[in-house]
C-alpha cells in the first residue's frame, strides 16, 4: 500500500474530564485509549500521536483530523512553542507540552529514517465522513471507558476486531458526548 489513510479524532466529557482519543484506518484496523481525565484537545492530539507511532513503518500516512487545532499543532505549533522554550506567545507554559514532545518525536524520527513527513486533509466531523464517524465513535466509547475509571488502549493490534468501514458507525450512546466535545473549547 503505496498511502495509508486514518481518520483521528478526540472526545471528553465534562471538557476537562474523562477523555479518549481513537485512529481508525481505511482497512478497518484502529486504535483508542482512555483517560480519566483530560481535555477533549488532549484526545485530538493523543490520536494524531498514536496514529502516526502506529504506523512508523508506513512511507505515505495520511491523517484526517476533524480538528484544525490537532492539525495546526502539528504543522507549526508545536515548533513555535518550542523555539520559544515551551512558552506560548504570551509568555504562559505551553499546555501538553509532553504531548507536543512526543509529536516531535515522531515526526522527526519519520524524517530520520528518511521517510516523507505525515500529510493532513480537514475533514467535516459529524458530517457524515465514514472513517471520521467510527474514530469519533471509538473516542467516544474510550471516554465513557474513562468515566468508568478505566485508563486503557485497545486495538486490533491487540486482539479487538477489525471495524467494517465500508458502514456508517453506530451512534449510540455518543450524542450527549458529542454536543460537550464541540461545545467545549478548553485544552
Amino acid at each position: 500500500m503505496s498511502r495509508y489513510t486514518v481518520a483521528t479524532d478526540g472526545a471528553c466529557m465534562r471538557n476537562p474530564g474523562p477523555a479518549g482519543w481513537a485512529w481508525v484506518g481505511e482497512d478497518g484496523r484502529w486504535a483508542a485509549g482512555s483517560l480519566e481525565a483530560g481535555t477533549n484537545n488532549i484526545g485530538e492530539l493523543l490520536a494524531v500521536l498514536y496514529a502516526i507511532r502506529d504506523h512508523a513503518h508506513l512511507a505515505e500516512l495520511h491523517i484526517q483530523a476533524d480538528s484544525m487545532y490537532a492539525i495546526n499543532t502539528y504543522r507549526s505549533w508545536m515548533d513555535a512553542h518550542a523555539r520559544r522554550g515551551w512558552k506560548t506567545s504570551t509568555g504562559e507554559p505551553t499546555k501538553n507540552a509532553d504531548i507536543l514532545r512526543a509529536l516531535i518525536d515522531a515526526r522527526d524520527g519519520r524524517r530520520a529514517a528518511g521517510m516523507p513527513d505525515v500529510t493532513f486533509e480537514h475533514v467535516r466531523g459529524h458530517a457524515g465522513h465514514r472513517l471520521n464517524g467510527w474514530a469519533d465513535e471509538r473516542a467516544v466509547r474510550a471516554s465513557q471507558h474513562g468515566d468508568r475509571g478505566l485508563g486503557a488502549i485497545w486495538s486490533t493490534d491487540r486482539g479487538q476486531p477489525l471495524l467494517d468501514v465500508g458502514v456508517d458507525a453506530p451512534k449510540a450512546g455518543g450524542d450527549k458526548v458529542r454536543r460537550r466535545k464541540t461545545a467545549a473549547t478548553a485544552t
